[in-house]
C-alpha cells in the first residue's frame, strides 16, 4: 500500500511541476499539492464506497427474504463503512504525503487513528443494534433481554477502544495500559457501580426467567403495575395502566420483591380471592318455618330436603330432645348460605368449573365471620374480570338477608 500510494503521488508530481512550478518551489507548497490531491482521491473513494455499500446493497436487501440487512441499512451501517474507507485510504497516506515532516505526520496519523478507531466502534455498535432488532421480531427473544447483552458487549469494546486512544496518543503500549487500568479498577468499579449491578441482575433475570418483556408485574416500592416493555443493562420500563411510564433500576429485580403476573396470564383463570363480614350475633339455628321458607330457593331445595331427612334419622336413632335446638344436630343460617353460594358458584357462567370453587369460613374476627370466595374466572381480562367478581359480590351482599344474615359495617358518624 505504502509503494503503491509513493507511485501516484510520483506520477502526478511532475503534472503538477510541468504547470509552471520548479523544483526549488518551497517545501510547504508540495505539501499542500499532496493534501489536495489526498483530499481529491479520499472523495472519489467514498462515492465510489457509498455507491457499492449504500445503493447496491439497498438494492440486494429488497430483494433478499431475510430482514437483517434491512436493519443494517436502517441504522446506516453501510453508510458509516462508507465513511471508513477514504479515512483507511488517508491514514496509509499520510507517511507518504508527510514523508519529510515527521512532527507533522505524527499528529495527522494520530488524529486520523483515533477517527478510524471511533468510526469503527460506531460501525460494531449498528452491526449489534441491527441484531438486536431483527432478534426482537423472532417470536423466541421476543421477551428476551436482548438490549442488556448488547450494552454489555458494548461497554467491553468501548473500553478497548479508549484503551487503543489512549495507546496512540501517548505511545504507551497496551500490555502497561491495561496493567495501569487495573490497578485504577476501584475507581472504574465506583463509576460503573450500577452498570455492573445491573449486568449481573440481567444475567441473573435471563438464566432465571424472572421478568420478560410483555409481562405484567407489580412492584409498590417504585409504583410499577403494569407491562414491561423495555429490559436493558441499568433500567427496566414498565408502562403502568394508565400509561405512564415507570423506570426501575435492573438491580432491584434481584433485590426487592415484585409479582409477576406471566403465571396467572398462562394459566386457564384468574383467580378472585375476596370476603364479606357476616354478623357473629345474626348467626343461629333454624327451626321448621325457616327451612320451609328457604325451601323456596330453587338452589338449594333439594339440598335442604336431603339435608334435613339426614338430620332427623340421626336425631330419631338417640331420642334427641328437640324441644331446645341446641340439642343434637341442627342446621344454621350461615351453614346454607354457604352452600347456597357453593350452588351458585358453581352455576356462574363466568367461573372455570375445572380450578378450585370454594366458599369458605375465615378466622373469627373482632368486625365478625370472614365468609371468603375463592374461585377462578375464566375470563383474565382485567376489565371483564372486575365484572365477573362484582357481579358475584352484589349478588353475595343482596342474598345475605334472606337467610336472615347481616353484612358487618362501622357504623357511620353524622355530623
Amino acid at each position: 500500500m505504502h509503494k503503491f500510494l509513493e507511485k501516484i503521488f510520483n506520477f502526478l508530481y511532475p503534472v503538477f511541476r510541468d504547470w509552471g512550478m520548479s523544483r526549488n518551489v518551497a517545501s510547504y507548497t508540495s505539501l499542500i499539492f499532496n493534501i489536495v490531491i489526498l483530499i481529491a482521491l479520499a472523495y472519489v473513494i467514498y462515492y465510489a464506497a457509498k455507491f457499492l455499500l449504500v445503493t447496491l446493497t439497498a438494492v440486494f436487501a429488497q430483494r433478499t427474504k431475510t430482514k437483517f440487512d434491512d436493519y443494517l441499512i436502517q441504522n446506516k451501517t453501510t453508510r458509516y463503512t462508507a465513511y471508513l474507507i477514504p479515512f483507511f485510504f488517508i491514514y496509509k497516506a499520510v507517511p507518504v504525503i508527510l514523508d519529510k515532516y515527521e512532527y507533522w505526520e505524527s499528529i495527522f496519523g494520530k488524529i486520523v487513528g483515533i477517527y478510524i478507531v471511533l468510526l469503527g466502534l460506531w460501525i460494531v455498535r449498528t452491526v449489534f443494534n441491527s441484531l438486536r432488532d431483527y432478534l426482537k421480531q423472532k417470536p423466541e427473544y421476543s421477551d428476551k433481554p436482548i438490549d442488556s447483552f448488547v450494552q454489555v458487549i458494548m461497554i467491553v469494546l468501548w473500553i478497548f477502544g479508549v484503551a487503543m486512544i489512549i495507546s496512540t496518543l501517548f505511545g504507551i503500549k497496551k500490555g502497561e495500559l491495561l496493567t495501569i487500568l487495573g490497578t485504577l479498577s476501584a475507581i472504574i468499579i465506583l463509576i460503573f457501580r450500577d452498570t455492573i449491578l445491573g449486568f449481573v441482575s440481567s444475567v441473573q433475570v435471563a438464566i432465571n426467567d424472572m421478568v420478560r418483556i410483555g409481562d405484567w408485574i407489580t412492584m409498590d416500592k417504585f409504583g410499577a403495575d403494569g407491562d414491561v416493555i423495555e429490559i436493558n443493562l441499568t433500567t427496566v420500563k414498565v408502562r403502568n395502566f394508565d400509561n405512564t411510564i415507570t423506570t426501575i433500576p435492573t438491580y432491584a429485580l434481584s433485590s426487592d420483591s415484585f409479582q409477576n403476573w406471566r403465571g396467572m396470564q398462562k394459566s386457564d383463570g384468574r383467580r378472585i380471592k375476596r370476603h364479606v363480614l357476616i354478623k357473629s350475633s345474626t348467626i343461629r339455628f333454624l327451626n321448621d318455618e325457616d327451612l320451609h321458607q328457604l325451601k323456596k330457593v330453587q338452589l338449594i331445595s333439594s339440598y335442604i330436603d336431603s339435608r334435613q331427612a339426614e338430620i332427623d334419622r340421626y336425631n330419631d336413632l338417640r331420642g334427641i330432645d328437640k324441644t331446645l335446638s341446641l340439642n343434637g344436630r341442627n342446621m344454621t343460617n350461615l351453614g346454607l348460605f354457604r352452600k347456597y353460594i357453593m350452588q351458585y358458584l358453581n352455576d356462574h357462567p363466568g367461573l372455570n368449573k375445572n380450578m378450585h370453587i370454594m366458599c369458605r369460613q375465615l378466622q373469627s374476627t373482632a368486625h365478625g365471620v370472614p365468609l371468603e370466595i375463592y374461585v377462578f374466572s375464566s375470563d383474565k381480562r382485567w376489565a371483564n374480570y372486575e365484572y365477573i367478581m362484582a357481579d358475584i359480590f352484589d349478588h353475595v351482599m343482596a342474598s345475605v338477608r334472606y337467610f336472615d344474615l347481616e353484612i358487618f359495617e362501622l357504623p357511620s358518624t353524622l355530623s
